[in-house]
């Protein structure tokens, strides 16, 4: 175990399923201490125990709970922007203008807000890590994507420009963009809850992603040397080589 002053911390948000409770229980595997925070308060708490971290309910979308929890977290190295996902897959004629906001709420403004307020604790920490989960929908546009497409863009050229304008920090920004993961809750949120369409996603292929897969992406970006930047890690299964373009055996 590390001195209690050396171990490093990662907050990581979203972090009560799918990728983000992945990739908590692989930073604490680690050796990070692992600060988790997501809405729901009880799965949080329970994987907090598990691991050995701390749990932190927190909407990211909420400015003022956001800085009030910068506030008191204390040290922080890594920040893993984990929260996100998509609701519905409407065409752009038809989309709910509500959802394309709540999707840019969540997917961009939480990203701004928890980087913004964590960046004076990445920066006194030494060497402060800022990951960005996007998504494949960040590099290329599908039918029915739109909301989620244009949020994820739009986090894309975040990454991009908060890099060009920490150049001369030691804080590091990377971007992981994953395919086709099938996550506890992706699908099931997109599509408001209907198993049935959710599972059609990923009916036929093999192997989709697991949350696991991308949580050892992670693990493995932010664990490289302090002068090595993952700038962009596409990371798809092997049986989708596009977001069109997916092989599927009946």
């Amino acid at each position: 175990m590390h001195d209690m002053t050396e171990q490093k911390v990662a907050v990581v948000t979203g972090a009560s399923s799918g990728i983000g409770a992945a990739t908590a229980r692989r930073l604490a595997a680690d050796g990070f201490e692992v600060v988790l925070t997501a809405r729901r308060a009880e799965r949080i708490e329970e994987l907090a125990k598990e691991i050995g971290g701390r749990a932190h309910t927190l909407d990211v979308t909420d400015r003022a709970a956001v800085d009030a929890f910068a506030a008191g977290v204390g040290r922080v190295d890594v920040l893993v922007n984990n929260a996100g996902g998509a609701l519905g897959a409407e065409s752009v004629e038809h989309g709910d203008p509500a959802d394309w906001r709540a999707m840019y709420e969540v997917n961009v403004l939480g990203v701004l807000h928890l980087t913004q307020a964590l960046l004076p604790a990445l920066r006194a920490a030494g060497e402060g890590t800022v990951l960005i989960m996007s998504s494949t929908a960040a590099l290329a546009a599908y039918e029915g994507g739109g909301g989620y497409v244009a949020a994820k863009h739009a986090v894309h050229s975040l990454a991009q420009t908060l890099r060009l304008e920490l150049v001369a920090e030691p804080i590091r920004v990377i971007e992981i963009a994953p395919g086709m993961v099938r996550s506890e809750g992706f699908a099931l949120t997109r599509f408001r809850g209907d198993q049935a369409k959710a599972d059609a996603v990923y009916a036929g292929v093999a192997e989709p992603l697991t949350s696991e897969d991308i949580a050892d992406t992670v693990s493995w970006a932010v664990t490289r040397p302090a002068h090595v930047n993952i700038d962009l890690l596409v990371v798809r299964p092997r049986a989708q080589a596009a977001n069109h373009k997916v092989h599927r055996v009946s």
